[in-house]
């Protein structure tokens, strides 16, 4: 090679770097990972935790579109693989396995006033996201469509050609089940009114009304409702040309409700004009939506609104700061980051009300109230997560919990808007709660928590909203096949039980810590009952009748790819039998040993019997750590884990994102630690991915500061580790406390 060619070889990797060092952690977050593959994300505009989300809805309307909402189970309102463009929906919901939110759907359009979806919606391109911010223009009418966001507001930017163009509120369609609202117009450039929506997961009952208030910054030409009418017969049809149309009223300037309504602005625009949109939402009242709107939003100005909601995520995603790895593994980790501060989301007016659980009343607070907690799945990681890494959110969130049971007498299961739905099992605040005062967070009232938890793990079965099973699970150790089905999932009596088991075991820590012995000891023993299950013909655990005696016939493969199986919620046997995180090496004397139970768990990842997407099993790759010379497994199964499944890709999330908790099994994997018992301040080690990790600790919680995690390797692409120190100190074991950690400074890995 010449001279001139190693100098400007030279020159060129000098400059990479620089770019490379002079980019921020929010430049590499692309919000279009996961938007396949099921796992439920989208590309819209929404602050870190912020009420308010704009998203491109896609997912209705028309053939070109691979998935329908209508024509199947589907809980996204948007997916990369459809094509058809039907407006921007707001407040929804990312990560979620059930069909809800995702309504006041926004669509410019051009030409001819048409208010039928189907026929108005238009094919798209140039899509652009980044956090705060989506782009893109509708093909169909040459429109460029911008959206970003406030915590409680909306503000999109429509540029239109020359010619007759229309903004469409539509009030009636979107992703929830629920039907029904209202629009009343306000004034020539403003519209209020309400949608009713909830049934998540089909729960019925569980539905809240959202308020909103919508503004646009030009006085249109005309404007007027519209509202589809139902189907009539006889000569009743025959009177009516609107029988079972799209019905516009265009000489009604009042207020409508109804089914499928909605509200139009008609506009002559001029060439490359602007007309931008508001939407104040709130779930208190349209009083309280306009305040919201009026408070975060003094006029229209797009531009501020986009720059203050990037700061905003730049200020949340450098918490943490990576060297060294790929621009691809970045990208992943940066995007993670991202996904796990969506939600749980502020439900907080800007006066302090919201409306409070289960009870009718409309509440204050001082500080954050918090919606959307899918305890279920971000009970085993993301709270952990909030809890090293934003703390203070975590004990607002804490707090926020705690006021639920104060205001309708049970913690949170599967909360949303102030309902609960009573998806899935378990009784998921308490290892939330209890992890979260282990390691150290206090300011929040314990004490009625701990109330709280005694009551759902002690009252009869009859009256415990949490527990409804929890006679067998007392009496016998076990919760027996027969005892209880909630919903379509079939009997869950195994699944149940190991969640009452982890919480149990939470719960007894938790007691320990505050000087309750004699329940320490009583929660402790009910968390052993897991041995009722342990089958050893099949080497797995195996659902039990009353009388003892084992389901027959059985298949420990049964319930594979969250089809239904008796005992098992979405998931086999196998998913569940090595879910015991509290006593891993009780299970492993049940097996035979810890050599039996190495095998046992190698065979479950050797065979495909593993599924990162379900959460019973996702921390399975950590338990090789509790076995001395054995962790290398774990170091081999996280780094081939994170190599297939997660990519900077639309399909680079491994299923349903529930709600942060895959992001964050990758967020800790990609760090080198895992939390791999809810409820217990310790940390099981791996390799990290980058070179350096800084975590920049919030002081007020942790007052030593910076973490820093760093590997060095012998050579490029080395995963396995040879030795590691803890504070300078060398370190011979792979589990760590949290307080180990947090007041170290430093955590080094010394790789092969």
């Amino acid at each position: 090679m010449s001279f001139k060619r190693i100098m400007a070889a030279a020159l060129a990797a000098v400059t990479a770097l620089s770019v490379w060092a002079d980019r921020q952690p929010i430049d590499y977050v692309d919000p279009f990972i996961g938007t396949t593959n099921f796992s439920v994300c989208n590309p819209g505009a929404i602050r870190p935790h912020g009420l308010m989300s704009v998203v491109p809805f896609n997912v209705m309307g028309s053939d070109l579109n691979v998935y329908d909402k209508d024509a199947r189970w589907w809980s996204a309102p948007y997916v990369k693989e459809n094509k058809f463009f039907t407006g921007f929906a707001h407040v929804t919901l990312s990560g979620v396995g059930c069909p809800e939110m995702g309504t006041l759907l926004l669509m410019p359009t051009a030409g001819p006033l048409e208010v039928d979806y189907h026929k108005y919606g238009s094919e798209y391109s140039t899509e652009t996201a980044s956090p705060g911010y989506y782009a893109t223009t509708l093909n169909r009418y040459g429109i460029r469509c911008e959206a970003t966001a406030t915590d409680r507001s909306s503000i999109e930017r429509f540029t239109f050609r020359k010619g007759e163009a229309h903004l469409l509120m539509n009030v009636g369609d979107g992703l929830t089940n629920e039907v029904g609202g209202s629009i009343r117009r306000v004034s020539a450039t403003e519209i209020e009114g309400m949608r009713l929506l909830g049934t998540f997961c089909y729960n019925p009952q569980a539905v809240f009304p959202m308020y909103f208030v919508m503004r646009v910054s030009k006085a249109p030409r005309e404007a007027g409702f519209w509202k589809k009418q139902p189907p009539m017969q006889g000569v009743e049809a025959q009177w009516d040309p609107d029988n079972g149309k799209y019905k516009v009223y265009r000489n009604y300037a009042r207020e409508l409700a109804g089914n499928e309504i909605g509200y139009y602005f008609s506009y002559d625009a001029q060439e490359g004009e602007q007309i931008e949109v508001q939407v104040g939402v709130s779930f208190v009242s349209i009083a309280n939506a306009r305040e919201n709107l009026d408070r975060e939003q003094q006029g229209f100005h797009f531009d501020r609104v986009r720059a203050d909601a990037r700061q905003r995520w730049a200020s949340t995603l450098s918490t943490v700061t990576v060297e060294g790895g790929t621009e691809a593994q970045r990208r992943v980790f940066y995007t993670a980051l991202y996904h796990s501060q969506i939600h749980p989301t502020i439900l907080q007016d800007v006066n302090g009300q919201y409306p409070e659980m289960e009870n009718g009343r409309i509440g204050t607070t001082q500080g954050n109230r918090y919606t959307i907690f899918s305890l279920w799945d971000t009970y085993r990681n993301l709270h952990q997560l909030e809890t090293l890494l934003y703390p203070d959110r975590q004990t607002d969130m804490v707090r926020s919990m705690i006021a639920m049971y104060r205001e309708w007498g049970w913690m949170p299961k599967w909360e949303l808007f102030g309902r609960e739905t009573w998806t899935m099992e378990g009784d998921p605040s308490i290892p939330v709660i209890a992890d979260t005062w282990l390691k150290g967070l206090r300011d929040f009232d314990i004490q009625t928590a701990y109330e709280a938890f005694r009551r759902s793990a002690t009252l009869p079965g009859k009256d415990n909203k949490m527990r409804p099973d929890i006679d067998d699970y007392i009496a016998k150790g076990y919760v027996p096949l027969g005892a209880y089905a909630q919903d379509n999932s079939g009997d869950n009596s195994v699944s149940h039980a190991l969640e009452y088991y982890v919480a149990d075991y939470a719960l007894g820590n938790l007691a320990s810590a505050l000087g309750h012995k004699s329940d320490a000891q009583l929660f402790y023993k009910r968390s052993q009952g897991y041995r009722h299950y342990y089958n050893k013909e099949y080497g797995v655990l195996r659902p039990r009748h009353a009388d003892g005696s084992w389901l027959k016939p059985f298949n420990p493969n049964d319930g594979a790819d969250f089809s239904n199986a008796p005992g098992f919620h979405e998931g086999s046997a196998w998913n569940y039998t090595f879910y015991v995180p509290h006593d891993v090496h009780g299970l492993a004397r049940l097996m035979g040993g810890s050599k039996s139970f190495v095998s046992k768990l190698q065979h479950v990842f050797d065979q495909g019997l593993y599924d990162p997407a379900n959460e019973p099993d996702i921390a399975y790759p950590y338990l090789f750590c509790y076995f001395p010379g054995e962790e290398w497994r774990t170091q081999t199964q996280v780094h081939r884990l994170l190599d297939k499944y997660y990519k900077p890709t639309p399909d680079g999330i491994p299923g349903n994102e529930d709600c942060g908790t895959m992001s964050a099994w990758a967020i800790f994997s990609m760090m080198g630690l895992y939390p791999d018992c809810p409820g217990s301040p310790y940390y099981s080690l791996t390799t990290p991915v980058f070179d350096k990790v800084t975590l920049h600790l919030d002081k007020r919680y942790y007052p030593q500061g910076d973490l820093v995690i760093e590997a060095r390797r012998q050579q490029p692409g080395g995963y396995l580790i040879d030795h590691m120190t803890l504070g300078g100190k060398r370190l011979s074991r792979y589990r760590i406390s949290h307080s180990e950690l947090v007041k170290a400074g430093h955590l080094l890995f010394y790789v092969k």
